[in-house]
Order: C-alpha cells, then structure tokens, then sequence
C-alpha cells in the first residue's frame, strides 16, 4: 500500500460521520469522490513539487549516474511527473471509492 492511499484510507476512517452526515443530507456520489480525490491530489501534488525541486538541486551528482540522459531533460522529468501524478491518482481512487460505500444511518449510529 502506497503512503498516499494509507493516508487517504485513514482520512475517509476519521470521516466516516461527517460522509454518512453529507449523503444522509443529499450529497452526491459525485461530490464525496471529489473531496476525497482533491486530497489525494494535492497530497501527490506536494510531492511532485519536492520531488522535482530537490532532482534540480542535486542535478550535478545525478549528472554522473545518468547515461545517455542530460540532467536536465525535460522528457524525463514529464514523464517521471506524469507516472508519479498517475499513481498517486490510482492510490488515492481505492480508498475514495470505499467513501462512496459508506451506509448514512450505519455512519451516524457508529460513534
């Protein structure tokens, strides 16, 4: 299990009363998916922006371990991007579809 679909799966435990409280009220599907993707997103997000902040800062010791790729190729870093951005996506839809399968009335008497 990713650390990123670890934290939204502990997220959407912690909610479990405000979900069933927002579908008991008339929420979407939709709209729980959402909130729970919109934090899986900025969670991978964040990290892609560290990620490629700290590849940039330490392009000159990484110049000697690459072969036959620059250290500043952009192909590489769109790509590594986008496959990170795609995990993160696929790590954060597990646990948000698990939101969308809570019961209101289970969810309001659970605490």
């Amino acid at each position: 299990m990713s650390p990123i679909c670890g934290v939204v799966a502990h997220v959407v435990t912690q909610h479990t009363r405000e979900i069933g409280i927002r579908m008991a009220l008339g929420a979407r599907q939709q709209d729980v998916l959402g909130l729970f993707l919109r934090h899986g997103l900025v969670l991978t997000g964040a990290g892609l922006i560290v990620g490629l902040a700290a590849s940039g800062a330490l392009m000159r010791v990484m110049s000697a371990l690459l072969y036959g790729v620059g250290p500043l190729d952009p192909l590489t870093y769109v790509a590594t991007a986008a496959a990170m951005l795609l995990v993160g996506l696929a790590a954060t839809v597990v646990p948000a579809r698990h939101a969308l399968a809570v019961n209101p009335v289970a969810a309001l008497r659970a605490e």
